[in-house]
């Protein structure tokens, strides 16, 4: 499948993610970030995501900002958890449009032994889009199998 993405530069820094699985796979392609303890997740805004007014679809921002937060915390603990969504709460300050660069900013609050707890935001360049935090059930890691597929 060609994505409208495949057409615009992906900013310096940006690696294509393999990981969220067959979900997540289809919202993007996805990209990641990291610099020391920043993790930035992000995907190109295309046609395909957004609602009848043009603007990014709140339910695909949700689900960005779920799968940055869920993702983030996996890689915050280097993959020695894998982590499913208790709740998610959400705050849609602006609108994001097709082509605009949309970065999910991940903060690891705590990672404990049953929850953990992240923040975070959605950005197109300085602007803020959506404020989100999550709280998520601790699992075990995933396996090299999941892992390999995209999980």
């Amino acid at each position: 499948m060609t994505h409208q993405a495949d057409a615009e530069p992906v900013p310096p820094g940006f690696e294509p993610l393999q990981r969220g699985g067959p979900y997540a796979a289809a919202l993007g392609p996805l990209y990641l970030r990291r610099d020391g303890e920043r993790i930035v997740i992000a995907l190109r805004v295309e046609q395909r995501h957004t609602n009848m007014r043009g603007i990014a679809h709140g339910g695909m921002l949700a689900s960005l900002a779920d799968c940055a937060l869920g993702i983030g915390l996996a890689i915050a603990c280097d993959g020695r958890h894998s982590f499913v969504t208790v709740n998610l709460s959400n705050d849609f300050l602006d609108a994001a449009r097709p082509g605009d660069w949309l970065e999910g900013h991940v903060e690891v609050q705590r990672i404990g032994r049953r929850m953990a707890f992240a923040n975070g935001w959605l950005q197109v360049g300085e602007k803020r889009i959506l404020r989100s935090s999550g709280v998520f059930a601790t699992m075990d890691p995933l396996t090299p199998e999941q892992l390999a597929a995209g999980y």
